[in-house]
């Protein structure tokens, strides 16, 4: 996300980017997953280096990044390492990353943008959603419950466990269990 710089980010950026330091700042560019609220989260960039982020053919433009992943501010640290770990399989980016060391949270942060976050999943493979139905794929043992689910029971309406991806929640005989996903198809 992005918004028009502020005096505080103008002040601190001297009025240039601080990814390229050629261009005049002009956007206050908050590196994901923060955003705009306070300062600490924003980099000021140019015109230039923000349509390079949006353009993968603007490969040569990043190596300025060689100076701006030394700046002393934490987003701009990231926001820099980012963009050189967008094109690590580049001799030059790759040999930048590896002569910097920059502080754990910091590069949690720049490469929190490739987590790929964890869905639940069916025995099949299929993605499972809050709501949807299912049919269990073998015959369970609901502990403490004196019963036993049959294999083909169909849950309707079952609820994510937010925590455990291997995990949903459903009702069977009006009761609520956790139920395995590897157990289950989706209907």
């Amino acid at each position: 996300m992005s918004t028009t710089i502020t005096p505080a980010l103008k002040d601190r950026s001297n009025g240039t980017c601080e990814l390229c330091t050629t261009e005049a700042a002009t956007i206050a560019f908050a590196v994901s997953p923060k955003n705009n609220d306070v300062i600490e989260n924003e980099v000021a960039i140019c015109q230039t280096c923000a349509d390079a982020m949006k353009n993968p053919d603007a490969v040569m433009h990043w190596h300025c990044l060689a100076g701006s992943i030394w700046n002393t501010e934490p987003s701009v640290q990231a926001l820099s390492y980012r963009l050189l770990y967008k094109h690590k399989d580049q001799e030059w980016a790759s040999e930048i990353i590896d002569t910097v060391e920059l502080d754990e949270a910091v590069s949690n942060w720049a490469l929190s943008a490739f987590q790929v976050k964890e869905l639940h999943r069916d025995s099949n493979g299929t993605e499972l959603l809050h709501g949807d139905t299912v049919v269990l794929t073998q015959g369970l043992n609901v502990k403490g419950a004196n019963f036993m689910a049959p294999k083909g029971t169909i849950v309707r309406r079952i609820k994510l466990v937010p925590d455990n991806v291997e995990q949903i929640e459903g009702k069977i005989n009006d009761q609520t269990i956790v139920i395995l996903t590897k157990y289950v198809r989706k209907s």
